[in-house]
């Protein structure tokens, strides 16, 4: 078993590396091309300043949300949803809901498999949703015109929080005792900190969940 683990496991880690390195490539290749074609190349000193304010912000988020996610996705859930992107909106979500309804642990080799089915299933679902809806907006300018109208468009300001609220509360239920001290402290530091960078807020409410329940553990409260 653990010889089957470690192949699947290398197999997962081997593909993930490829696409991502893939993904990397195409992703850089088209502003290349655009360059090459219009012989226009952007000014280098103004593209490393700009650059260098971008990355104090957002490389140290990249790390600490690889950090943060991976114990909830697994390897080839995580690999996946980094590739496909929207992982706080959807990706999470729907891992962690399928890994419930399966009543499965998200560091076991089932929570490996269902991770990763449900957020390829999610990835699908989502390009497949995207492709009609693009072909929906471009033949039909009214139904554009009723999406963005003052009736809709502050219900899509609330998705990610209604999601989060449904997830949040199964898991409340079960163990609310050990959910009071993220809850409060995380709280706290959005009062005093409210424009912390998502991934990192949750690193730290992972960080403090784990150190609260270990506390309270050895109290014997929970």
């Amino acid at each position: 078993m653990m010889d089957k683990k470690r192949t699947y496991l290398d197999s997962v880690h081997l593909s993930g590396r490829i696409w991502c390195i893939a993904a990397l490539i195409v992703m850089l290749t088209v502003p290349t091309l655009m360059s090459l074609h219009l012989k226009a190349w952007p000014d280098l000193g103004v593209v490393g300043k700009a650059f260098g304010a971008i990355a104090l912000l957002y490389y140290p988020t990249g790390v600490v949300e690889v950090l943060a996610y991976a114990p909830l996705l697994g390897a080839g859930g995580t690999y996946l949803s980094f590739l496909t992107g929207n992982i706080v909106n959807l990706k999470l979500p729907c891992a962690l809901s399928a890994m419930e309804s399966a009543k499965v642990r998200a560091n076991s080799e089932e929570g490996e498999v269902i991770s990763t089915i449900s957020i390829a299933a999610s990835a699908i679902t989502t390009t497949i949703i995207i492709a009609v809806f693009v072909l929906v907006f471009a033949f039909n300018p009214g139904f554009t015109r009723f999406m963005q109208s003052d009736t809709l468009a502050p219900a899509f300001k609330q998705v990610t929080y209604t999601i989060f609220g449904a997830l949040a509360a199964s898991y409340l239920v079960k163990h609310w005792k050990i959910a009071i001290f993220p809850i409060v402290a995380i709280s706290l530091i959005l009062v005093f900190a409210g424009s912390i960078q998502i991934g990192i807020l949750i690193f730290i409410g992972v960080i403090l969940s784990l150190l609260g329940a270990e506390v309270m553990y050895k109290l014997k409260w929970v």
